[in-house]
């Protein structure tokens, strides 16, 4: 069976090359910032996107890690973004809904972040179409941060760090909340996950990297269980928005609320997979607190009826997807597998300021 799966993703099988990836940055600006991603991450499909306007600079990217980490964001001076995206929780919040300034809930479950240099679009109703844009609305969403851009600006200039930092990054102190989103999405495409068990197996040619039930696992995921059907490699995700049958009748609308269009509703991101062991809640509302249970879901209880069910689920319309009690355990452990420790620890990644507290 290994043999066969290699047949379907052996295409990049054994690649292990590292080019060092360096974003132009402005002319006499600040210094370029090399990431070092694998080659097999970066093909005609799923290649990452380095915007012209916002390249990844040092010290832009240290800029941004202080931003993410920065309390001064929100309204009483108690959240940042890093308090509903762990970084041992693969940026992700452990809680069904985040918890905002007021004490407010949220309504969907924060997702884990990582790999998004590759993301064409953003948040589970798809409506942010870049980093930037996304970066700006949790500040003042009154279920999140629920500050006000002045008040934010007007922080950080009083700030004693905040000077320097801006200046350094983009030659002004006279900052607007473009300046601050940009800073936060350069440290955000830093955020490179592809340092798992699976990816030594597979990528790299470590026979040991993976024990027979994880083998069984990725036999699976790639064949009978129909996971990769939109959990693609080399991201374990697709670039879809789509309904996998959660409800008969879906509660959130997802899309559609944002659009309007009917053929939106019960529309959703798809997410990565990787490192979805310590990502959990899964799924937009967080409805599962484990894996076994988003397995069990999709051996028994998908809804063939729901409206706008997709075509990417067409197995399921079939009756194809038939799991009997190994090999849900068998796929259980291949998730786990692609878990990177690596990244979950990266203390580049960590609150700078952490230490002194």
């Amino acid at each position: 069976m290994l043999v066969a799966l290699f047949g379907i993703v052996g295409m990049h099988s054994c690649r292990n090359e590292r080019p060092t990836i360096h974003p132009q940055p402005r002319p006499s600006g600040p210094t370029p910032y090399a990431l070092d991603i694998p080659t097999w991450t970066i093909d005609t499909t799923y290649a990452p996107v380095w915007p012209a306007d916002n390249p990844l600079t040092v010290e832009g990217v240290a800029l941004g890690r202080k931003l993410f980490y920065e309390e001064a964001l929100s309204r009483d001076g108690t959240l940042s973004c890093g308090s509903c995206h762990l970084q041992e929780h693969a940026f992700s919040d452990p809680r069904r809904y985040s918890i905002g300034t007021d004490g407010e809930s949220g309504q969907r479950n924060g997702m884990a972040l990582m790999n998004l240099a590759w993301s064409h679009f953003y948040f589970w109703d798809a409506r942010a179409l870049s980093l930037e844009a996304q970066a700006l609305a949790p500040v003042t969403d009154h279920r999140e941060l629920f500050n006000a851009w002045p008040e934010v600006l007007q922080r950080l200039k009083e700030h004693p760090a905040y000077s320097a930092l801006f200046q350094t990054a983009f030659g002004t102190m006279e900052i607007d909340s473009s300046h601050v989103a940009r800073a936060l999405a350069q440290f955000e495409r830093t955020l490179i996950s592809f340092s798992s068990p699976f990816d030594r197996f597979h990528y790299e040619c470590d026979t040991l990297a993976l024990t027979p039930t994880e083998r069984r696992g990725m036999d699976l995921f790639f064949g009978k269980a129909h996971c990769n059907d939109c959990h693609e490699l080399p991201l374990f995700q697709d670039h879809g928005v789509i309904n996998i049958g959660l409800d008969s009748v879906p509660v959130d609308q997802g899309m559609g609320a944002r659009t309007g269009f009917a053929k939106h509703v019960g529309r959703f991101k798809t997410p990565t997979l990787r490192n979805c062991a310590v990502s959990g809640p899964y799924m937009h509302d967080g409805r599962f607190a484990t894996l076994e249970e988003v397995v069990d879901f999709y051996a028994d209880d998908v809804h063939l009826n729901t409206p706008n069910f997709d075509d990417h689920m067409f197995a399921w319309k079939l009756g194809a997807v038939q799991l009997v009690a190994q090999e849900r355990g068998d796929l259980v452990a291949f998730l786990k597998s692609l878990t990177d420790t690596r990244f979950l620890n990266a203390p580049s990644l960590s609150d700078p300021d952490a230490m002194g507290r």
